[in-house]
């Protein structure tokens, strides 16, 4: 479909030769489907479009599954495992007729294996894939939930023996954990997980009851609840799937479990955590898929991406990048490393833990407790000829020194550090012991940065806000005329939340002649600041604003992401 759709395209005259060709280049470097790629480039507006186009080449319908509502009775006709394996969902039915939404109506396989599965005559419709993809998880959710798999534990037989005091053995677990249908429950809870876009899932054990919890950009939001009695044997399939001990319930555990679905692996990073009632799972869904390597789609403003590009291309020097824990720190810098990944340098990295593999990185893991440290991990690095090096984070005085004076040396350092915003860091770097003339001339770049919530697209609205809440968020007086502020309502594109996706916000301050001479003179921070903003700098704030003032995200998302630093 990939090559008809181009070719479709340009006859139609709605894409350049030369466009593409750049697409196909693109696409055959593992960036995504053809028609992903035309979008990103700004070449076609979105999916609909193009469904709509194929669908009047093709000469069949095209259907915006948003705008109507399904019958789950029809919808039921096409069972669930064959629904998600061919992105496919019933819209109506007339008499023996079957309109099937689809996202490649050229598939005749897929056609005729509904036919036969559902004895009616089958008329295809064209919509996007990933419409396709949330209407499944919408409409299916009552007969793909928990529900029917837990009833299949109950007539299953299983016994669980919950009634000692140390719980159930070692033997009893490992008996329990082999039952198919509890097999089939936390594979469940995995790929629905997968298929939301979530980042992380929570098993929770309490007095009585155990909840489950998805993060999906970055809010948590609670999910069914799993019967309390199948609490162990629940955690332990986790603990099996992750290659730990079942058998250790008093002490922390950490492993990784690789999953296939929908013919992609998916890594999750697994950690059990021993507490009062029983062991608590938190599972980080590592998908290359969700991982945004682009650095013109990470949230920069033009400037501060220009400004960021153009350092990461020195031959030597440290760079800096600062923000909370989940403000995308690992993220900005694989979308610098994958940037200047060529053939022609040497890139080592240490992590801490390696959250995704990139061809033509070498990537160490650090092992802290058999000595393998930052630091350590540094000091080898320098023997290994390396041209560009990534420490996972500055941690202590030692790891600071030494990735200095690598950058000092003739290597690019880039790295990570805790601090509230970027002129903050020059004073964390100087309290670690570095002395301020080392700082001055090794850094040439801090980052600070922070995620901000967008509000849904297809349910965003203006809102009143009196103006002195604008002017207290910082909007100038003079910009309060016109200024409109936007929320979502809720809808079923955004399970009723009003927000859907994330971005980030930059601080970016290179270390220009200027600053570096107030380091050098040891100036104070507030000071550094205003000379960064009189040479462009944009403070976290003032990025939070751009994005509100243009719809993008809320007043709430504004302060929840400024608080911390950004004036």
């Amino acid at each position: 479909m990939t090559s008809e759709l181009g070719s479709m395209l340009l006859k139609a005259g709605k894409i350049s030769e030369g466009q593409l060709t750049k697409a196909i280049e693109l696409q055959k470097t593992g960036q995504g489907r053809l028609e992903d790629i035309l979008i990103r480039l700004g070449i076609v507006a979105d999916e609909e479009e193009i469904s709509h186009f194929i669908g009047k080449q093709l000469n069949i319908g095209a259907v915006r599954l948003s705008d109507i509502e399904l019958n789950p009775d029809v919808v039921k006709l096409i069972p669930v495992d064959i629904a998600r394996k061919f992105n496919v969902i019933a819209v109506s039915k007339i008499n023996r007729t079957l309109v099937v939404a689809i996202g490649d109506p050229s598939n005749i396989y897929v056609l005729d294996a509904i036919k036969f599965i559902t004895g009616c005559n089958v008329q295809p419709v064209i919509s996007p894939e990933s419409a396709i993809s949330k209407s499944i998880d919408q409409y299916y959710v009552e007969s793909d939930g928990f529900s029917e798999i837990i009833k299949d534990i109950e007539e299953s037989g299983l016994e669980v023996i919950e009634s000692r005091d140390d719980g159930p053995s070692d033997q009893d677990l490992q008996s329990q954990v082999q039952d198919k249908p509890l097999v089939k429950l936390v594979d469940s809870i995995i790929s629905d997980a997968i298929r939301k876009g979530v980042s992380d899932i929570h098993l929770e054990c309490y007095e009585k009851r155990i909840r489950v919890r998805f993060r999906k950009d970055g809010k948590l939001m609670e999910m069914a609840p799993l019967p309390f009695k199948y609490r162990s044997a629940i955690i332990s399939r986790v603990k099996i799937m992750a290659d730990l001990d079942i058998s250790e319930r008093r002490l922390p555990q950490d492993g990784r479990i690789k999953v296939k679905i929908a013919e992609r692996t998916v890594d999750l990073r697994v950690s059990v955590l021993p507490t009062i009632f029983g062991e608590k799972v938190v599972m980080r869904i590592l998908d290359p898929k969700s991982l945004m390597v682009d650095m013109t789609r990470l949230g920069f403003e033009p400037h501060s991406l220009e400004a960021f590009d153009k350092t990461i291309h020195l031959p030597f020097g440290i760079i800096l990048v600062t923000g909370p824990t989940g403000s995308g720190k690992t993220t900005t810098l694989y979308s610098a490393l994958k940037q200047i990944n060529t053939v022609d340098v040497n890139i080592m990295t240490a992590e801490d833990p390696v959250e995704f593999n990139f061809d033509g990185i070498n990537q160490v893991l650090v092992r802290s407790n058999i000595g393998l440290t930052f630091a350590a991990a540094l000091r080898s690095f320098l023997r290994q000829d390396p041209d560009i090096i990534m420490v996972g984070e500055i941690r202590d005085t030692e790891t600071a020194e030494i990735a200095i004076r690598a950058a000092l040396t003739g290597h690019l350092v880039f790295s990570t550090i805790h601090t509230n915003d970027a002129p903050s860091t020059i004073s964390r770097l100087i309290d670690m012991g570095i002395p301020p003339f080392l700082v001055a001339s090794a850094t040439k770049l801090i980052m600070a940065q922070r995620m901000v919530r967008l509000i849904c697209q297809k349910c965003k609205e203006p809102i009143k806000v009196p103006p002195e809440q604008l002017i207290r968020i910082g909007v100038p007086e003079n910009e309060i005329e016109g200024f409109t502020v936007y929320e979502g309502r809720g809808c079923k594109e955004c399970n009723d939340t009003g927000m859907s996706g994330r971005n980030g916000i930059f601080e970016v301050m290179p270390i220009t002649p200027t600053i570096e001479r107030m380091i050098l003179d040891g100036a104070a921070v507030p000071d550094i600041r205003v000379q960064a903003c009189n040479e462009g700098m944009l403070t976290l704030r003032q990025a939070a604003l751009l994005k509100l003032s243009r719809g993008m995200t809320t007043m709430k998302e504004v302060f929840a992401t400024s608080a911390g630093g950004g004036h």
